[in-house]
């Protein structure tokens, strides 16, 4: 057994497919149309066949509070493993994202906390 997507809940569809592609880098897997909304994942670009995350739309009462109290209580929602974090953490605050955790030394791990902009706290970790 292997995990093969994952999922965010995320305040609106194209503005998360805009920020994970166009900010984060990520790619395109699935936009596909299911009523109301679609079924959209991106996934590494370097691991294209790999885990896809899924962009759902929190659309749902239960949704839309997890979320909110999760970003309130400042707890990320997932997190992604970058090579160099301090790399990683200027390039995205060249592209004005906000993080509310600089990278910092936490034993054998470096992490930081950046809001995606589409109501969650996202973790990136260099191990």
């Amino acid at each position: 057994m292997k995990i093969i997507v994952t999922s965010i809940f995320v305040q609106d569809q194209d503005k998360a497919l805009e920020f994970y592609t166009e900010t984060l880098g990520f790619v395109k897997k699935h936009d596909i149309p299911t009523g109301k909304f679609r079924w959209i994942t991106v996934v590494s670009p370097d691991e294209q066949d790999g885990t896809e995350l899924l962009l759902e739309p929190n659309d749902h009462p239960a949704s839309k509070e997890y979320q909110k109290k999760l970003f309130a209580e400042g707890i990320p929602v997932t997190m992604f493993g970058v090579v160099d974090i301090n790399k990683e953490y200027k390039r995205l605050l060249e592209n004005n994202v906000k993080f509310t955790m600089e990278p910092t030394k936490m034993g054998e791990l470096t992490i930081a906390v950046f809001d995606d902009k589409c109501g969650n706290l996202i973790q990136i970790v260099q191990k």
